[in-house]
């Protein structure tokens, strides 16, 4: 059994279900109970509801999503929409009937309105239509905070939501059709390499991005599962953008890849940027050391030339 107490209050480790356990940022949340889709389908409300009674969960961060690239999002909004509502309603329910003591969910900054204010803030989430091209995931992830506030406000549970930006790392989902930026990346660099051919980038390279590590979010959502009680989703970002041309260069550099770099400008780009406000997180945790792109981005291509043949693609 592991615990954790912060003055009064405790955890038990034992009693912590994550969704997507076993994915990107699930896979770097501390806590038991981390079942696979086959084992409990959370499209299914019996089935969820079945395991956590069980298993006598008490706590649950909610990392589960059905997610995917530029291309995807924009080919499945009907699929995103539907599949991503159903499962937090399914959850956010079962974890009411079975009385869970906290819950964490985990948003997006796919959220906010296409003609957003930057920095990005919370007060801006239902000015305007997430942008066209995902919006179905958009709107969705939106649904989670006004699915935990309803929550919150008559049943009295405690729910928290955290808002990353782009997040990357180790056991990403690197197939080419579904996948986020920097995994993408990864996998066609790797491609190209092997194959001896270019390195073909979608997009002119110029986008900006908060890119985050996965293992920092984890230590994060764990922070927040101990000490974060607010209603208000909490935006968590670095203080630093970086354009889509400095990932290339660094994964090229990972991979030690001498070929060259074809930029598609015919092929979306998805938003030029989207800088969001960290400001209460740096608040809250000043301490807090981020992982450096270049470090974050060499640990994740090591981890995928020595686990290819078992990562997702």
């Amino acid at each position: 059994m592991f615990i954790a107490r912060i003055g009064l209050f405790m955890i038990d480790y034992d009693k912590v279900f994550i969704t997507g356990g076993n994915g990107l940022v699930g896979s770097c949340v501390t806590g038991k109970h981390r079942p696979s889709s086959k084992e409990v389908n959370l499209l299914n409300y019996e089935e969820t509801l079945s395991y956590m009674q069980e298993n006598k969960i008490e706590y649950v961060v909610h990392c589960a999503a059905r997610v995917g690239g530029v291309k995807e999002n924009m080919e499945k909004l009907g699929e995103f929409f539907y599949e991503n509502m159903l499962m937090t309603l399914n959850i956010i329910e079962a974890s009411r009937v079975c009385g869970v003591k906290k819950m964490v969910c985990l948003q997006s900054t796919c959220i906010f309105p296409d003609d957003a204010t930057y920095p990005l803030t919370t007060d801006q989430i239902y000015k305007g239509e997430p942008h066209p091209s995902n919006y179905g995931y958009g709107y969705a992830k939106r649904m989670t905070e006004i699915n935990a506030r309803a929550y919150r406000d008559q049943y009295g549970m405690n729910i928290v939501n955290v808002i990353p930006c782009n997040v990357y790392g180790i056991g990403d989902n690197y197939n080419l059709e579904s996948s986020h930026v920097i995994p993408g990346l990864i996998h066609k660099c790797h491609l190209a390499k092997q194959n001896n051919t270019n390195f073909e980038v979608w997009g002119d390279g110029l986008a900006q991005r908060e890119f985050l590590y996965n293992k920092d979010l984890g230590k994060i959502i764990d922070w927040m599962l101990l000490e974060y009680d607010s209603p208000e989703s909490l935006i968590v970002s670095p203080d630093m953008e970086h354009a889509i041309v400095e990932a290339v260069v660094l994964i090229t550099k990972a991979f030690d890849f001498s070929g060259s770099v074809e930029y598609d400008s015919s092929k979306p780009k998805g938003q030029h940027r989207k800088p969001s406000d960290n400001s209460k997180f740096k608040e809250l945790r000043p301490d807090f050391d981020f992982t450096p792109l270049n470090i974050g981005i060499k640990e994740t291509v090591d981890w995928f030339n020595a686990n290819y043949k078992k990562v997702r693609k």
